[in-house]
């Protein structure tokens, strides 16, 4: 099968399956498949965004009206996570711009632009002057100190600030993600580009403290997930600022993802970890990696471009012939092997929301739509 043929095939199966599993789902937060069913998760929960915007991945292309108004609704929900829970973290970003922005980007609907510019204003205000980072988690119990805490995931947060600067014409938020991508320069990446999940820095003077593992095997391991986040978050730096830092150490990021990958190109849960530790996959690090390796390979020299997308292409069709679920009608996730988080052995090789909601995007990238949520 060439190229297109496949890249074709995987959109009508991604398609028909969302149809079908959109009835079952509804207006609702799935984050794990547990036995084939996706478990439901608050609409609080870091994971809302993702659903809403697969649907709205497929909308652009299908024009289906069911598949519109339940990623509508999906949004409408999350009003109440503004107003009544106290919890919102860096996250916003990963909510609002798959729900808000996505729908402002493709119908020009202003309720959608209010909400993620007050989601952008919530975000702005987690940014920690003395260390030049956005604070990542609350405590998450009584007693729990973690107000000096940033994450690699954040990385993808930040083009929510972007596209507020863009949106307002106002500099701080552009000025805000520019710092915490400055940390993540300074302080995230190493030399030879394996990445940290959490660095914890002293909320007071901005001093670095420690490295922690995370969702990682260890705090100097390289958990494949944040590998993938910092490939894409700062890809999308680049996108929006063209300041060549950031491209350079999306480089470095993706030739370490790219130099640890297995034969099949999907990922295991970390790429460095102890022989007697399961070498679980994770779909979703591969799926997050490919679509940003895509967007990587249209903001480098044309000289470079095919190794990045060539890496990008065989992780998704990869993802699509091995790890696809499109003859089990009686699972709802879309790729198997998702990892989300080996230390607490939570949702080991499972499909995960995100990882589905990156294998569509990547697929929808490769059939030609190249507009970014984002």
């Amino acid at each position: 099968m060439d190229k297109q043929k496949w890249v074709e095939a995987a959109w009508d199966d991604i398609t028909n399956k969302i149809r079908r599993t959109s009835k079952k789902i509804g207006a609702n937060f799935p984050h794990l498949s547990k036995d084939g069913t996706y478990e439901l998760a608050a609409p609080h929960w870091w994971t809302a965004g993702f659903w809403p915007g697969q649907l709205w991945l497929v909308y652009r292309d299908t024009k289906e009206e069911s598949l519109r108004q339940i990623a509508e609704d999906c949004e409408r929900q999350l009003d109440t996570v503004i107003t009544d829970f106290y919890r919102l973290d860096h996250d916003i970003g990963f909510m609002w711009t798959l729900t808000s922005v996505a729908r402002y980007k493709l119908l020009g609907e202003e309720d959608s632009k209010r909400r993620a510019l007050l989601a952008a204003n919530l975000l702005l205000g987690r940014f920690n002057a003395n260390g030049n980072f956005i604070r990542a988690w609350n405590p998450w119990f009584e007693g729990d100190e973690n107000s000096g805490y940033a994450i690699i995931d954040c990385a993808m947060n930040l083009s929510l600030l972007f596209w507020a600067s863009e949106t307002t014409g106002d500099p701080r938020y552009r000025a805000v993600a520019m710092k915490h991508a400055d940390t993540i320069l300074d302080h995230f990446i190493e030399e030879d580009g394996s990445v940290h999940h959490i660095v914890h820095f002293d909320p007071e003077t901005g001093e670095r403290r420690e490295y922690i593992g995370g969702q990682g095997y260890a705090a100097n391991s390289a958990w494949s997930r944040g590998t993938a986040w910092a490939i894409y978050g700062l890809t999308l730096c680049y996108h929006y600022t063209k300041e060549e830092k950031y491209v350079l150490a999306a480089k470095k990021v993706a030739h370490f993802f790219i130099s640890n990958l297995p034969e099949d190109y999907v990922p295991h849960w970390d790429f460095r970890i102890p022989e007697e530790v399961t070498r679980y996959r994770d779909s979703s690090a591969g799926a997050i990696a490919a679509s940003g390796l895509l967007l990587l390979s249209e903001n480098v020299a044309s000289t470079e471009s095919e190794l990045y997308r060539k890496v990008g292409v065989n992780i998704l069709k990869s993802l699509y012939e091995k790890y696809g679920t499109w003859s089990n009608v009686k699972e709802d996730g879309l790729i198997l092997a998702g990892t989300s988080h080996y230390p607490e052995q939570k949702g080991l090789e499972v499909p995960i929301i995100y990882g589905d909601y990156f294998f569509v995007e990547g697929i929808a990238r490769l059939k030609g739509n190249t507009q970014l949520f984002w």
